[in-house]
């Protein structure tokens, strides 16, 4: 168990200020969206809440650790067909790419990506680009990969 839970590699996609408006005046705490990933098809995402940033990043890592599961990937660079992941408002076209292409891809979808593993592929992001949102759409559609 120990092993597994070293080998995983944790990014921080977002951290998020936040208020809570009490008698007193305002108590500020931190949200943080954390996605861990193995590089070789393992991913997982979470998000924890502090009063301290480390201590958020902290809660959140190990939510994705508990979470993570496995996505696969044709040649361990790329997916397998072209795949729409939505969320919300969210929506994320993911397409394979040839080999040296890269990800092009930005923020919270290019964590994702580059943390399970991914070498070579084209996105965009449609709708909003809401790091949650775009976190869990990525997912989506890595879900919906079938091995071809």
């Amino acid at each position: 168990m120990d092993k597994v839970s070293t080998e995983f590699e944790e990014r921080v996609v977002a951290i998020n200020r936040v208020t809570k408006v009490v008698k007193g005046g305002r108590r500020f705490s931190f949200a943080a969206l954390v996605v861990v990933g193995n590089k070789s098809g393992e991913i997982g995402f979470g998000s924890g809440k502090a009063g301290e940033v480390p201590e958020a990043i902290g809660k959140a890592s190990r939510s994705a650790k508990k979470a993570s599961r496995s996505i696969s990937l044709k040649d361990n660079r790329t997916i397998h067909h072209e795949v729409i992941g939505t969320f919300g408002a969210a929506k994320v076209i993911m397409k394979p790419a040839a080999p040296g292409t890269g990800v092009i891809a930005g923020g919270a979808v290019r964590a994702v990506l580059e943390s399970v593993g991914v070498k070579d592929i084209l996105t965009k992001c449609v709708g909003t680009r809401n790091p949650h949102n775009a976190v869990r759409a990525t997912l989506n559609g890595l879900g919906q990969l079938k091995k071809a």
